[in-house]
Protein backbone atom coordinates (compact mmCIF):
# COMPACT_ATOMS: atom_id res chain seq x y z
CA UNK A 1 0.00 0.00 0.00
CA UNK A 2 1.37 3.69 -1.17
CA UNK A 3 1.64 6.73 1.32
CA UNK A 4 -1.63 7.59 -0.07
CA UNK A 5 -3.77 4.78 0.71
CA UNK A 6 -2.23 5.25 4.05
CA UNK A 7 -3.39 8.68 4.71
CA UNK A 8 -7.04 7.61 3.28
CA UNK A 9 -7.32 4.56 5.98
CA UNK A 10 -6.34 6.71 8.52
CA UNK A 11 -8.34 9.43 7.36
CA UNK A 12 -11.35 6.75 7.82
CA UNK A 13 -10.17 6.08 10.90
CA UNK A 14 -9.69 8.95 12.45
CA UNK A 15 -13.12 9.97 10.94
CA UNK A 16 -14.49 6.88 12.71
CA UNK A 17 -13.22 8.02 16.42
CA UNK A 18 -14.96 11.18 15.74
CA UNK A 19 -17.98 9.85 14.90
CA UNK A 20 -18.73 7.79 17.78
CA UNK A 21 -17.86 10.66 20.42
CA UNK A 22 -20.04 12.65 18.05
CA UNK A 23 -22.80 10.05 17.14
CA UNK A 24 -23.48 10.86 14.03
CA UNK A 25 -21.51 8.93 11.47
CA UNK A 26 -21.00 4.98 11.87
CA UNK A 27 -18.05 5.51 14.13
CA UNK A 28 -16.78 1.87 14.80
CA UNK A 29 -17.97 0.86 11.47
CA UNK A 30 -15.76 3.21 9.54
CA UNK A 31 -13.14 2.01 11.83
CA UNK A 32 -13.49 -1.46 10.95
CA UNK A 33 -14.17 -0.55 7.20
CA UNK A 34 -10.55 1.39 7.19
CA UNK A 35 -8.75 -1.67 8.79
CA UNK A 36 -10.49 -3.77 5.64
CA UNK A 37 -9.16 -1.49 3.25
CA UNK A 38 -5.45 -2.03 4.18
CA UNK A 39 -5.96 -5.92 4.59
CA UNK A 40 -7.38 -6.04 1.14
CA UNK A 41 -4.77 -3.91 -0.15
CA UNK A 42 -2.07 -5.69 1.88
CA UNK A 43 -2.71 -8.81 2.07
CA UNK A 44 -1.17 -11.86 4.08
CA UNK A 45 -0.61 -11.54 7.51
CA UNK A 46 -2.79 -8.07 7.21
CA UNK A 47 -6.33 -10.36 7.48
CA UNK A 48 -5.14 -11.71 10.80
CA UNK A 49 -4.80 -8.23 12.15
CA UNK A 50 -8.10 -6.97 10.67
CA UNK A 51 -9.85 -10.29 12.25
CA UNK A 52 -8.24 -9.62 16.03
CA UNK A 53 -9.27 -6.03 15.42
CA UNK A 54 -12.94 -6.99 14.50
CA UNK A 55 -13.21 -9.27 17.13
CA UNK A 56 -12.30 -6.60 19.53
CA UNK A 57 -14.75 -4.32 18.32
CA UNK A 58 -17.36 -7.13 18.05
CA UNK A 59 -16.53 -7.41 21.71
CA UNK A 60 -17.19 -4.28 22.45
CA UNK A 61 -20.27 -3.65 20.59
CA UNK A 62 -21.77 -7.10 22.66
CA UNK A 63 -20.81 -5.43 25.52
CA UNK A 64 -22.40 -2.09 24.68
CA UNK A 65 -25.92 -3.92 23.63
CA UNK A 66 -26.06 -5.70 27.17
CA UNK A 67 -24.35 -3.06 29.17
CA UNK A 68 -27.18 -0.28 27.38
CA UNK A 69 -29.70 -2.75 27.77
CA UNK A 70 -29.07 -3.41 31.73
CA UNK A 71 -28.39 0.17 32.73
CA UNK A 72 -31.60 1.48 31.04
CA UNK A 73 -33.81 -1.12 32.65
CA UNK A 74 -32.06 -0.64 35.65
CA UNK A 75 -32.55 3.29 35.44
CA UNK A 76 -36.57 2.16 34.42
CA UNK A 77 -36.02 5.06 31.54
CA UNK A 78 -39.02 4.24 28.31
CA UNK A 79 -37.92 3.17 25.33
CA UNK A 80 -40.13 6.39 23.62
CA UNK A 81 -38.21 8.54 26.10
CA UNK A 82 -34.64 7.56 24.73
CA UNK A 83 -35.99 8.06 20.85
CA UNK A 84 -37.30 11.07 21.67
CA UNK A 85 -33.88 12.24 23.10
CA UNK A 86 -32.67 10.67 19.61
CA UNK A 87 -34.49 12.85 17.80
CA UNK A 88 -34.38 15.91 19.85
CA UNK A 89 -30.38 15.33 20.15
CA UNK A 90 -30.07 15.05 16.39
CA UNK A 91 -32.52 17.65 15.66
CA UNK A 92 -30.80 20.45 17.63
CA UNK A 93 -27.27 18.97 16.22
CA UNK A 94 -28.17 20.82 13.07
CA UNK A 95 -29.65 23.98 15.23
CA UNK A 96 -26.64 24.03 17.57
CA UNK A 97 -24.13 22.56 16.19
CA UNK A 98 -21.99 19.95 18.34
CA UNK A 99 -23.57 20.60 21.52
CA UNK A 100 -26.98 20.77 20.20
CA UNK A 101 -26.80 16.27 20.35
CA UNK A 102 -25.76 16.45 24.23
CA UNK A 103 -28.56 19.63 25.28
CA UNK A 104 -31.14 17.69 22.59
CA UNK A 105 -30.23 14.47 24.08
CA UNK A 106 -30.99 15.37 27.82
CA UNK A 107 -34.29 17.50 26.55
CA UNK A 108 -36.12 15.34 24.45
CA UNK A 109 -35.64 12.33 27.12
CA UNK A 110 -36.37 14.86 30.17
CA UNK A 111 -39.83 15.87 28.79
CA UNK A 112 -40.81 12.78 27.43
CA UNK A 113 -39.88 10.78 30.72
CA UNK A 114 -41.65 13.74 32.68
CA UNK A 115 -44.95 13.46 30.54
CA UNK A 116 -44.92 9.63 31.00
CA UNK A 117 -44.28 9.80 34.68
CA UNK A 118 -46.49 12.79 35.04
CA UNK A 119 -43.34 14.10 37.29
CA UNK A 120 -40.72 16.56 36.46
CA UNK A 121 -38.21 15.55 39.15
CA UNK A 122 -38.56 11.95 37.89
CA UNK A 123 -38.22 13.12 34.37
CA UNK A 124 -34.75 14.80 35.40
CA UNK A 125 -33.78 11.84 37.44
CA UNK A 126 -34.53 9.84 33.87
CA UNK A 127 -32.71 11.99 31.91
CA UNK A 128 -29.80 12.05 34.10
CA UNK A 129 -29.64 8.45 33.97
CA UNK A 130 -29.69 7.59 30.33
CA UNK A 131 -27.49 10.36 29.96
CA UNK A 132 -24.89 8.70 31.91
CA UNK A 133 -25.67 5.48 30.58
CA UNK A 134 -25.30 6.94 26.62
CA UNK A 135 -21.95 8.20 28.07
CA UNK A 136 -21.02 5.18 29.26
CA UNK A 137 -21.98 3.45 26.09
CA UNK A 138 -19.88 5.82 24.11
CA UNK A 139 -17.27 4.90 26.00
CA UNK A 140 -17.18 1.39 25.70
CA UNK A 141 -17.34 1.79 21.60
CA UNK A 142 -14.61 3.94 21.94
CA UNK A 143 -12.47 1.89 23.94
CA UNK A 144 -13.22 -1.24 21.36
CA UNK A 145 -12.49 0.88 18.54
CA UNK A 146 -9.33 2.58 20.36
CA UNK A 147 -8.15 -1.34 20.60
CA UNK A 148 -8.44 -1.96 16.95
CA UNK A 149 -6.78 1.01 15.69
CA UNK A 150 -3.69 -0.04 18.38
CA UNK A 151 -3.99 -3.35 16.80
CA UNK A 152 -3.06 -1.86 13.53
CA UNK A 153 -0.85 1.04 14.14
CA UNK A 154 1.26 -1.97 15.97
CA UNK A 155 1.17 -4.13 12.53
CA UNK A 156 2.14 -1.37 10.40
CA UNK A 157 4.90 -0.07 12.68
CA UNK A 158 6.27 -3.69 13.64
Amino acid sequence: MNSWGYVAVVALMVLGLLGIVIPVLPGSTLVALGILIWAIFTGGSAWGVFAAALAVMVLAWAIKYFVGHRTMAKAGVGKWSLVAGGVTGIVLFFVIPVIGLLIGFILGTFVAEAVRLKDVRAGWTGAIAATKAAGLLILIELAGALCAVSIWLYAVLA
